[in-house]
């Protein structure tokens, strides 16, 4: 192979249409899916969970770019094969983007780059830079449903770990007190952000410093097992250092330093015990005696039909448009009737009182209703015209808890409901005030048993999941995605009575409701 005066491999003639048609590619991708690439970046660069992604893309060239010598010996080959996968990556941007699931759409407009590849250069030319083109995944601002999960054990950790060490501890939700103070575990005590940059960093180090499937995997699991036990340690040791210094120290700006300095340790040791068993890179000998065949010359009309194909493939969804503003629905209407049921008459709302926090909604109402002793609250969040601003299924739209909220999420279940013509399951949650609404955690305060559900095109579930999945129906049918999500709460007494308030409530209204849903549909 014949090198330039400065040592480096020329370009072949035969690789020069097809670099240039995917150079082309790519930039046509990204022009068309401009809004899902800026929303990304505008994720990277408002949160810090996602910040490492702005180095992805640098990265995955850079590992390009170590592969030059051996990518320049292969021949490229189109594949025209690549195509149905690119369509049916574009299929599923097209649902993910009309039911507003910004991740779906994310990992569609990467898959679609990275298709590109064997549609333009063939399977022997993806294989050789395989790691790269998967790494560009992690430029995905994907994990954040982990958060509720991973503060739950973080919790459950810092407890545990609490009453091992002697000291009394009183917990509801993610809020506990020991006899020096309050604490919380918050979304920034998850150890989300730890988590996928870790992972990002160890993948890359697995890649670089082993040749064995197994080292790179078992690697690849460490660095996903420690940052949380890490995590774990780091939440529990801030508790200590609080509690030991009787608040003096970790109890402001400065645990969050103290936990970056921990996992920053803990990060680096890992790494050198990793480097301990890193194997030196595999000879070169087979591919390039595999590769020395003569060149092919490949047809310039079969890489343009290939990348017009491969443009109308990713493209297509776009001949689909979301309607005109001027088609966009009217508000819904909501008329609360006087009463719900025989027994169940409407009352004033407490103007002071819990509210979930869903964003973005067409439509929120409110009513209050009794039948002797029990009263109940009703919250109807309705959304129509779905969009990534509003959506029913969001990580933003909360039971209204959080940091600085007045309200604690103890727990949350499944509840099952037996009666005729009722969704079986829905969700549960018991609530508390928290400890800055003037009342001790440990007893006094206000206490709220939920039922929760959401209504989409018809169809009644408590998963998120699901809901998600009757939009993306919706959709796919081109039905109108009318949804809401209904919250049914009543103070808790502890003693049962919620339940059973509840319970009866939506045993005797629950016909009514629907079809309240119903006219607000048709609105």
């Amino acid at each position: 192979m014949n090198t330039d005066p400065t040592g480096m491999p020329r370009i072949p003639a035969a690789w020069r249409l097809p670099a240039v048609a995917l150079v082309a590619y790519v930039l046509v991708v990204l022009l068309a899916y401009r809004d899902t690439a800026t929303a990304m970046v505008a994720i990277w660069s408002r949160s810090e969970t996602y910040t490492h992604a702005f180095v992805v893309p640098p990265i995955a060239l850079w590992l390009i770019w170590r592969q030059r010598a051996a990518l320049v010996k292969l021949q490229p080959k189109p594949q025209p094969w690549a195509l149905l996968p690119m369509m049916l990556v574009a299929a599923l941007w097209w649902v993910a983007d009309r039911v507003a699931v910004n991740a779906g759409t994310h990992f569609a407009l990467v898959g679609l780059l990275v298709l590109g590849v064997p549609a333009l250069l063939g399977w022997t030319v993806t294989r050789r830079i395989l790691f790269p083109l998967g790494f560009l995944f992690f430029s995905v601002p994907f994990g954040e449903f982990l958060t509720p999960i991973m503060m739950q054990y973080t919790a459950d950790f810092t407890v545990a770990a609490l009453r091992l060490t002697g000291i009394p501890v009183y917990r509801e939700g993610q809020q506990f007190i020991i006899p020096t103070g309050h604490w919380s575990v918050v979304e920034a005590c998850s150890g989300v952000r730890y988590l996928v940059a870790s992972f990002m960093v160890g993948t890359l180090f697995a890649y670089l410093n082993y040749c064995s499937v197994w080292r790179r995997i078992v690697f690849m699991a460490v660095s996903l097992a420690v940052p949380v036990i890490a995590n774990w340690l780091r939440a529990y040791m801030i508790v200590m250092l609080g509690h030991l210094s009787n608040n003096a120290i970790a109890t402001g700006v400065d645990h969050i330093v103290y936990g970056w300095v921990f996992f920053g340790v803990v990060i680096t040791l890992m790494f050198f015990v990793g480097a301990r068993w890193a194997e030196p890179p595999r000879s070169e000998t087979t591919e390039q005696v595999a590769s020395s065949r003569p060149w092919e010359t490949v047809p310039v009309g079969w890489v343009v039909a290939i990348g017009a194909l491969a443009t109308m493939a990713m493209g297509w969804p776009h001949v689909a448009t979301r309607a005109p503003a001027s088609a966009v629905r009217a508000a819904p209407v909501w008329q609360w009737p006087a009463a719900m049921s025989v027994n169940w008459s409407r009352q004033d709302i407490d103007a002071v009182r819990w509210r979930p926090s869903f964003r973005g909604a067409s439509g929120e109402w409110a009513a209050a209703y009794r039948a002797g002793a029990a009263n109940v609250t009703v919250d109807i969040f309705y959304y129509r015209d779905l969009s990534p601003d509003r959506k029913l299924v969001s990580s933003v739209n909360t039971l209204g808890e959080g940091h600085g909220a007045d309200w604690n999420v103890v727990s949350r279940s499944v509840h099952q409901i037996d009666g005729p013509d009722v969704p079986a399951r829905w969700g549960s949650a018991d609530i508390a005030a928290s400890a800055g609404m003037g009342a001790s955690l440990t007893g006094g305060r206000a206490r709220l048993k939920v039922r929760q559900i959401y209504w989409v095109g018809g169809h009644w579930t408590e998963s998120d999941a699901h809901a998600k999945l009757w939009q993306a129906w919706a959709e796919i049918r081109r039905l109108p995605d009318d949804a809401a999500a209904v919250f049914i709460s009543t103070p808790d007494a502890g003693d049962g009575a919620a339940d059973r308030a509840l319970d009866a409530f939506i045993v005797a209204n629950f016909a009514q409701l629907q079809q309240l849903l119903l006219q607000a549909r048709g609105h």
